[in-house]
Protein backbone atom coordinates (compact mmCIF):
# COMPACT_ATOMS: atom_id res chain seq x y z
CA UNK A 1 0.00 0.00 0.00
CA UNK A 2 1.29 3.53 -1.26
CA UNK A 3 1.13 6.57 0.91
CA UNK A 4 -2.32 7.68 -1.38
CA UNK A 5 -3.92 4.52 -0.35
CA UNK A 6 -3.06 5.06 3.66
CA UNK A 7 -4.65 8.41 3.93
CA UNK A 8 -7.64 7.15 1.77
CA UNK A 9 -8.11 4.31 4.36
CA UNK A 10 -7.85 6.39 7.34
CA UNK A 11 -9.83 9.07 5.71
CA UNK A 12 -12.61 5.99 5.43
CA UNK A 13 -12.45 4.79 9.00
CA UNK A 14 -12.74 8.57 10.51
CA UNK A 15 -15.81 8.59 8.53
CA UNK A 16 -17.46 5.85 9.79
CA UNK A 17 -17.42 6.82 13.57
CA UNK A 18 -20.32 8.23 15.31
CA UNK A 19 -19.42 11.84 17.25
CA UNK A 20 -20.75 12.34 20.57
CA UNK A 21 -23.66 14.62 20.35
CA UNK A 22 -22.74 18.22 21.51
CA UNK A 23 -23.49 19.43 24.74
CA UNK A 24 -25.89 21.62 25.70
CA UNK A 25 -25.01 25.14 27.07
CA UNK A 26 -27.97 24.88 29.60
CA UNK A 27 -27.24 21.42 30.41
CA UNK A 28 -22.68 21.86 31.30
CA UNK A 29 -23.74 24.72 33.54
CA UNK A 30 -26.40 22.90 35.44
CA UNK A 31 -23.89 19.90 35.93
CA UNK A 32 -21.27 22.81 37.39
CA UNK A 33 -23.37 24.13 39.58
CA UNK A 34 -24.69 20.37 40.95
CA UNK A 35 -20.70 19.74 41.62
CA UNK A 36 -20.10 23.27 43.62
CA UNK A 37 -23.29 22.13 45.61
CA UNK A 38 -22.06 18.90 46.47
CA UNK A 39 -18.46 20.69 47.50
CA UNK A 40 -20.44 23.37 49.72
CA UNK A 41 -22.20 20.48 51.65
CA UNK A 42 -19.31 18.71 52.21
CA UNK A 43 -17.56 21.19 53.89
CA UNK A 44 -20.37 22.71 55.49
CA UNK A 45 -20.41 19.03 56.96
CA UNK A 46 -16.87 19.11 57.98
CA UNK A 47 -16.94 22.41 59.47
CA UNK A 48 -20.11 21.54 61.48
CA UNK A 49 -18.65 18.26 63.08
CA UNK A 50 -15.20 20.04 64.14
CA UNK A 51 -17.82 22.64 66.14
CA UNK A 52 -18.98 19.77 67.88
CA UNK A 53 -15.43 17.81 68.61
CA UNK A 54 -14.77 21.68 69.96
CA UNK A 55 -17.76 22.09 72.27
CA UNK A 56 -17.28 19.01 73.52
CA UNK A 57 -13.59 19.17 74.25
CA UNK A 58 -14.25 22.40 75.99
CA UNK A 59 -16.91 20.51 78.11
CA UNK A 60 -14.58 18.04 79.47
CA UNK A 61 -11.79 20.37 79.74
CA UNK A 62 -13.95 22.31 81.98
CA UNK A 63 -15.37 19.55 84.28
CA UNK A 64 -12.46 17.15 84.50
CA UNK A 65 -9.40 19.38 85.22
CA UNK A 66 -6.99 16.41 85.14
CA UNK A 67 -3.78 17.71 85.49
CA UNK A 68 -5.57 20.78 83.51
CA UNK A 69 -6.36 23.32 86.22
CA UNK A 70 -9.64 22.87 85.32
CA UNK A 71 -12.89 22.47 87.80
CA UNK A 72 -12.67 20.44 90.67
CA UNK A 73 -14.81 19.18 93.16
CA UNK A 74 -16.09 21.22 95.88
CA UNK A 75 -16.50 19.84 99.22
CA UNK A 76 -20.26 18.07 99.59
CA UNK A 77 -22.57 20.10 101.43
CA UNK A 78 -26.01 19.57 102.82
CA UNK A 79 -28.03 17.03 100.79
CA UNK A 80 -31.18 17.27 99.80
CA UNK A 81 -34.44 16.46 102.02
CA UNK A 82 -37.53 15.49 101.07
CA UNK A 83 -40.01 18.07 100.50
CA UNK A 84 -43.68 17.87 101.51
CA UNK A 85 -44.74 16.84 98.26
CA UNK A 86 -41.82 14.30 97.80
CA UNK A 87 -40.10 16.64 95.80
CA UNK A 88 -36.32 17.76 97.06
CA UNK A 89 -35.88 20.91 98.39
CA UNK A 90 -32.60 22.80 98.78
CA UNK A 91 -31.21 22.84 102.35
CA UNK A 92 -29.80 25.67 103.39
CA UNK A 93 -26.56 25.82 105.80
CA UNK A 94 -27.26 25.94 109.53
CA UNK A 95 -28.28 29.57 110.87
CA UNK A 96 -25.44 31.71 112.30
CA UNK A 97 -25.67 34.41 115.23
CA UNK A 98 -26.91 36.67 112.40
CA UNK A 99 -29.73 35.45 112.04
CA UNK A 100 -28.82 34.29 108.50
CA UNK A 101 -27.06 30.81 106.94
CA UNK A 102 -23.28 30.27 106.90
CA UNK A 103 -21.64 30.76 104.06
CA UNK A 104 -20.48 27.33 104.29
CA UNK A 105 -20.00 24.35 107.20
CA UNK A 106 -17.44 25.89 109.29
CA UNK A 107 -19.07 28.53 111.77
CA UNK A 108 -16.87 31.93 112.50
CA UNK A 109 -18.67 32.82 115.56
CA UNK A 110 -21.68 32.26 117.97
CA UNK A 111 -22.30 29.12 120.02
CA UNK A 112 -20.72 26.75 117.83
CA UNK A 113 -17.29 28.49 117.30
CA UNK A 114 -17.27 29.03 120.98
CA UNK A 115 -17.48 25.53 121.71
CA UNK A 116 -14.16 24.49 119.54
CA UNK A 117 -12.38 26.78 121.20
CA UNK A 118 -13.11 25.52 124.65
CA UNK A 119 -12.35 21.92 123.31
CA UNK A 120 -8.82 23.50 122.42
CA UNK A 121 -8.60 24.95 126.25
CA UNK A 122 -9.65 21.40 127.57
CA UNK A 123 -7.03 19.78 125.45
CA UNK A 124 -4.23 22.29 126.74
CA UNK A 125 -5.30 21.46 130.44
CA UNK A 126 -4.65 17.79 130.12
CA UNK A 127 -0.92 18.08 128.75
CA UNK A 128 0.56 15.98 131.00
CA UNK A 129 3.76 18.07 133.10
CA UNK A 130 6.43 18.40 131.14
CA UNK A 131 5.09 19.63 128.20
CA UNK A 132 4.36 23.01 126.69
CA UNK A 133 1.87 24.29 124.22
CA UNK A 134 3.08 26.78 121.80
CA UNK A 135 1.27 30.22 121.21
CA UNK A 136 0.23 31.02 117.56
CA UNK A 137 2.58 33.47 116.40
CA UNK A 138 0.58 37.15 115.91
CA UNK A 139 -0.41 37.35 112.58
CA UNK A 140 -0.01 33.96 111.59
CA UNK A 141 -1.43 32.92 108.18
CA UNK A 142 0.15 29.16 107.63
CA UNK A 143 -1.92 26.22 106.94
CA UNK A 144 -0.03 24.40 110.63
CA UNK A 145 -0.56 26.63 113.26
CA UNK A 146 0.29 25.06 116.74
CA UNK A 147 -3.19 25.72 118.24
CA UNK A 148 -6.26 25.13 115.85
CA UNK A 149 -9.71 24.79 117.05
CA UNK A 150 -12.53 24.75 114.18
CA UNK A 151 -16.25 23.63 114.35
CA UNK A 152 -18.32 22.23 111.34
CA UNK A 153 -21.44 21.67 110.39
CA UNK A 154 -21.49 17.96 109.50
CA UNK A 155 -25.02 16.36 108.23
CA UNK A 156 -28.64 16.64 109.18
CA UNK A 157 -29.97 13.20 110.57
CA UNK A 158 -33.29 13.02 111.13
CA UNK A 159 -34.35 16.23 111.77
CA UNK A 160 -30.82 16.93 113.97
CA UNK A 161 -28.04 18.87 112.86
CA UNK A 162 -25.10 16.97 113.70
CA UNK A 163 -21.80 19.48 114.28
CA UNK A 164 -17.88 18.11 114.31
CA UNK A 165 -15.13 19.93 116.87
CA UNK A 166 -11.78 19.37 115.87
CA UNK A 167 -9.68 21.11 118.08
CA UNK A 168 -5.59 20.49 118.35
CA UNK A 169 -2.24 21.63 120.39
CA UNK A 170 1.15 21.16 119.43
CA UNK A 171 2.66 19.63 122.38
CA UNK A 172 6.47 20.45 123.09
CA UNK A 173 9.15 18.63 125.55
CA UNK A 174 12.53 20.03 125.52
CA UNK A 175 13.55 20.95 121.29
CA UNK A 176 10.89 17.89 120.14
CA UNK A 177 7.56 18.61 119.03
CA UNK A 178 4.11 16.17 118.44
CA UNK A 179 0.52 16.75 118.26
CA UNK A 180 -2.59 15.82 120.46
CA UNK A 181 -6.06 16.44 118.35
CA UNK A 182 -9.48 16.05 119.82
CA UNK A 183 -12.70 15.55 117.54
CA UNK A 184 -16.34 15.61 118.85
CA UNK A 185 -19.62 14.69 117.07
CA UNK A 186 -22.60 15.60 118.40
CA UNK A 187 -25.65 13.46 119.16
CA UNK A 188 -27.58 12.12 116.31
CA UNK A 189 -24.37 11.36 114.36
CA UNK A 190 -24.21 7.74 111.90
CA UNK A 191 -21.32 6.14 113.39
CA UNK A 192 -21.25 2.72 114.92
CA UNK A 193 -21.16 1.47 118.47
CA UNK A 194 -18.67 -1.55 118.85
CA UNK A 195 -15.46 -0.06 120.12
CA UNK A 196 -12.84 -1.25 117.49
CA UNK A 197 -15.34 -0.23 114.42
CA UNK A 198 -16.23 3.14 116.23
CA UNK A 199 -11.72 3.57 116.77
CA UNK A 200 -11.37 2.84 112.94
CA UNK A 201 -13.95 5.39 111.50
CA UNK A 202 -11.47 8.88 112.70
CA UNK A 203 -10.42 10.17 109.66
CA UNK A 204 -10.73 6.70 107.45
CA UNK A 205 -7.58 5.63 109.55
CA UNK A 206 -7.07 2.21 109.91
CA UNK A 207 -4.75 0.07 112.66
CA UNK A 208 -4.03 -2.70 115.15
CA UNK A 209 -7.28 -1.88 117.67
CA UNK A 210 -7.23 -3.32 121.34
CA UNK A 211 -10.37 -2.67 123.48
CA UNK A 212 -9.42 -1.17 126.61
CA UNK A 213 -11.74 -1.08 130.18
CA UNK A 214 -11.99 1.95 131.81
CA UNK A 215 -14.13 2.05 135.48
CA UNK A 216 -16.44 -1.02 133.43
CA UNK A 217 -16.64 0.90 130.21
CA UNK A 218 -14.98 -0.33 126.39
CA UNK A 219 -13.35 2.04 125.03
CA UNK A 220 -11.50 1.09 121.37
CA UNK A 221 -7.76 2.47 121.06
CA UNK A 222 -6.01 2.42 117.39
CA UNK A 223 -2.10 1.08 119.20
CA UNK A 224 -0.45 0.68 115.59
CA UNK A 225 -1.35 2.85 112.03
CA UNK A 226 -1.05 -0.12 109.22
CA UNK A 227 -0.83 2.67 106.79
CA UNK A 228 -1.52 6.30 107.17
CA UNK A 229 0.51 7.06 110.06
CA UNK A 230 -1.26 10.96 110.45
CA UNK A 231 -1.28 9.70 114.08
CA UNK A 232 0.63 7.15 116.09
CA UNK A 233 -2.07 6.38 118.80
CA UNK A 234 -6.41 7.14 118.67
CA UNK A 235 -9.00 6.31 121.24
CA UNK A 236 -13.05 6.72 120.26
CA UNK A 237 -16.08 6.47 122.79
CA UNK A 238 -19.54 6.85 122.28
CA UNK A 239 -21.42 8.56 125.20
CA UNK A 240 -24.96 7.25 126.22
CA UNK A 241 -26.46 9.94 124.99
CA UNK A 242 -24.94 9.56 121.28
CA UNK A 243 -22.40 12.16 121.54
CA UNK A 244 -19.01 10.41 120.09
CA UNK A 245 -15.03 11.78 120.88
CA UNK A 246 -12.48 10.88 119.41
CA UNK A 247 -8.60 11.37 121.31
CA UNK A 248 -5.40 11.45 118.95
CA UNK A 249 -1.63 11.62 119.42
CA UNK A 250 1.52 11.65 117.23
CA UNK A 251 4.69 12.10 117.99
CA UNK A 252 5.79 14.64 114.80
CA UNK A 253 4.59 18.25 114.22
CA UNK A 254 5.60 19.66 111.32
CA UNK A 255 9.35 18.07 111.18
CA UNK A 256 9.63 14.50 111.88
CA UNK A 257 13.46 14.52 112.48
CA UNK A 258 12.39 16.41 115.50
CA UNK A 259 9.18 14.60 117.05
CA UNK A 260 9.05 13.08 120.61
CA UNK A 261 10.77 10.57 122.27
CA UNK A 262 7.90 9.09 123.96
CA UNK A 263 4.02 10.21 123.12
CA UNK A 264 2.57 11.92 125.82
CA UNK A 265 0.04 9.53 127.22
CA UNK A 266 0.15 5.80 127.68
CA UNK A 267 -2.78 3.53 125.97
CA UNK A 268 -4.77 3.49 129.84
CA UNK A 269 -4.21 7.45 129.49
CA UNK A 270 -5.55 7.80 126.21
CA UNK A 271 -8.75 5.64 126.78
CA UNK A 272 -9.74 7.47 129.36
CA UNK A 273 -9.78 10.98 127.49
CA UNK A 274 -12.03 9.67 125.23
CA UNK A 275 -15.06 9.42 128.21
CA UNK A 276 -13.36 12.28 129.67
CA UNK A 277 -16.77 14.32 130.34
CA UNK A 278 -13.97 17.69 129.30
CA UNK A 279 -14.74 16.44 125.68
CA UNK A 280 -18.31 15.68 126.07
CA UNK A 281 -19.85 18.39 123.80
CA UNK A 282 -23.11 19.26 122.38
Amino acid sequence: MNGEELREALHHEMAAVVPPPPLAAADALGSARRTRARRRTGWACAGSAVAVLTVAGVALAGTTGAGTGGLKPAGPGPGPLPGPTGKATAQPWPTGPDGRPQEDRTARAGTRHDQAVRLLDEIIAVVPAGYTVPENAAGQTDDNPPRTSQAEFDDKVQGVDVWRYTSSAAVRKEDRTGRVLVEVYTRGNRLPTEPCELTRQFWGMQGDCQVVTVGGTRIGVVVRPTVDRRFEQWSAYRHPDGVVTFVAQTPTFDRPQQGLVDLPFTVPQLAALAMDERFHLQ
